[in-house]
């Protein structure tokens, strides 16, 4: 330990992962270390012993839910869309290669007390009842705008405009943006109607690329999980790292985050020992007076014994929006069973976040949720803080990434992987498919 290096990464979130591997891949010497004896941190794959010691204080789990080592139950459970940008790192990476992934059935949204399967393509959405008989033509005008926009390259179209101007210009009423913004843009609250349109136009799209793909592959849903839980997405990008020289060091503590005087980052002690280093990434819980709270997140883990009522599929994900449920934050709804590997034949698991919005009891914010479910065989509930960075780590160098959100995708975790790699190396992050060597991995 008693080296230098390029960068020091602590904690094995997937964040922190890629990262690691990105810039391993790069020629950065790189040392990864974690408090923990896992990897995934707080997006971690627990099995049913883990979970129970986790959030029962050690209790047994019952006999009749089964085998322990049938179940790997993610923390922070999220699923992937193929046109997102963690498919484009794992791609670019060949992570990909070390996963295999599952097809989720299907992505439905909460309206009117009822659930309602999301539309998998443009001219689909305009014939679902989620958009009303008088909105159709509308609707239809603002998706042909947004092919236009994305084929002949005219981005200026929309330099300027807030979601909110898009949605006027085209006379889309309060339901029709509810389920674009909501339902194909995913955004968890109405914040985004106030920013630029840029973001959100290009999310419609990459949820439209990602349905049509999911339509060529004869799925259902543009939505994928990986087989064995989340757990192995920060341990393929941990693989790939040790593969390019990373050095892992994990149930490793931390005792001091050495600074010079300066203020700047020199290294980490843990122990009689020290690595320095030129610059120094981290998840919050190494950084606790170098970020600020900005709110918390809700999320219950729960088993069933059927799969959800009305759903009537193996796997979903089921989107409530806040205005559907008198909220100011959507609730999002993941389910999973023993396609995915997650657990066993016959069990079904459940999870539920939102952002916390009272200090009273979290399951009465995710009732609306919950309700969904049906019989519960058991609940796992928790309330986390969400941090972010106070600076951007230029002048320390000392680089820290956000806490995991209460969405059911990707989307910001690569958002804040893009951002710190900016930060971080001074230049964009360009993603290409990388070509294999003789030995397997990536020239």
């Amino acid at each position: 330990m008693d080296e230098e290096y390029d960068v020091i990464i602590l904690g094995t979130g997937l964040t922190e992962c890629m990262l690691s591997g990105i810039l391993a891949v790069e020629g950065k010497k790189v040392l990864h270390i974690d408090r923990n004896d896992f990897y995934g941190g707080e997006c971690a794959s627990v099995n049913l012993t883990q979970l129970y010691e986790r959030f029962r204080d050690g209790a047994a789990p019952p006999a009749e839910l089964g085998r322990d080592r049938d179940y790997l139950i993610d923390l922070i459970p999220k699923f992937l869309m193929t046109g997102e940008g963690l498919i484009k790192v794992l791609v670019y990476t060949n992570v990909v290669r070390y996963l295999e992934f599952s097809a989720i059935a299907t992505s439905m949204v909460y309206n009117g007390g009822k659930i309602y399967k999301v539309p998998s393509t443009p001219g689909e959405a305009t014939l679902s009842p989620l958009v009303g008989v008088m909105q159709k033509l509308k609707a239809r005008s603002f998706f042909e705008f947004l092919q236009k926009w994305q084929q002949e390259g005219d981005k200026a179209a929309l330099d300027g405009k807030t979601m909110a101007e898009v949605y006027a210009s085209y006379s889309l009423n309060e339901d029709t943006q509810e389920f674009i913004g909501h339902a194909m843009a995913l955004h968890l609250d109405e914040k985004y109607k106030k920013q630029a349109a840029r973001a959100t136009c290009e999310r419609v799209i990459m949820y439209a690329s990602s349905a049509a793909r999911a339509l060529e592959e004869k799925r259902s849903s543009p939505y994928i999980y990986p087989q064995y839980g989340l757990g192995d997405l920060p341990q393929a990008f941990a693989r790939l790292s040790a593969v390019y020289a990373g050095t892992f060091m994990l149930a490793t503590p931390i005792d001091e985050i050495v600074r010079g005087g300066d203020g700047a980052f020199v290294g980490v002690r843990s122990g009689g020992q020290t690595a320095r280093a030129k610059q120094v990434i981290g998840d919050p819980s190494y950084f606790r007076d170098s970020v600020r709270k900005t709110g918390r997140v809700i999320r219950a883990i729960c088993i069933l014994r059927k799969p959800v009522p009305m759903v009537g599929a193996e796997s979903a994900q089921i989107i409530l929006p806040q205005r559907q449920i008198g909220r100011e934050h959507d609730i999002y709804v993941t389910c999973l069973s023993s396609q995915q590997k997650i657990c066993p034949q016959g069990i079904y698991v459940a999870s539920i976040s939102t952002i916390a919005e009272t200090a009273g009891d979290p399951k009465e914010e995710i009732a609306a949720g919950l309700k969904l479910l049906g019989p519960v065989e058991q609940i796992f509930v928790s309330v986390s803080d969400v941090y972010e960075p106070v600076a951007d780590g230029t002048a320390d160098n000392v680089f820290i990434s956000r806490s995991y959100d209460a969405t059911s995708h990707f989307e910001t975790v690569y958002d804040d992987v893009k951002d710190m790699y900016r930060r971080i190396t001074g230049k964009e992050l360009v993603l290409q498919k990388r070509e294999e060597s003789g030995d397997g991995s990536s020239a």
